[in-house]
């Protein structure tokens, strides 16, 4: 299983950013980053400063939103909606989205869930409850 570092992250995103105004060649996770980088303007001064990026503390103590979190979730959810895992979420999302009328306002739903999923397993000590997570996007 791949565990990248934090700097791993930061930099894995700012190199898509770099690449995608460079108009040079992405892989094909790069490619999926580059769609939900262009989805969030509001990142791209960040994104284009590497080393700012490296250094940034997105503590809650600090009161901002860490957009390599978020876009992170972004990945993460594209991920298991292409796979269908955990089992149902492929549906769920299809649904949420219908709902919405938006395929991105339903990711940033179902990353209210994905939260509170891991938020609850880390918690308790307890496995993450794929089943309780696929309820909360369906409730949504």
């Amino acid at each position: 299983m791949f565990t990248p570092s934090q700097p791993d992250v930061r930099r894995f995103f700012c190199e898509a950013y770099r690449k995608h105004r460079a108009n040079e060649i992405l892989t094909p996770l790069e490619a999926i980053a580059r769609d939900w980088v262009v989805q969030h303007p509001e990142y791209a001064d960040t994104l284009a400063d590497a080393d700012a990026a490296l250094a940034a503390d997105y503590s809650v103590e600090h009161g901002q939103s860490n957009p390599f979190l978020h876009l992170s979730m972004h990945l993460s959810i594209a991920e298991q909606i292409s796979i269908d895992q955990p089992p149902g979420i492929r549906a769920a999302f299809s649904a949420l989205a219908q709902r919405l009328g938006s395929e991105h306002d339903a990711h940033h739903q179902i990353m209210e869930c994905l939260g509170e999923m891991i938020w609850n397993s880390q918690r308790s000590g307890l496995p993450p409850d794929a089943a309780t997570y696929i309820e909360c996007v369906r409730r949504r």
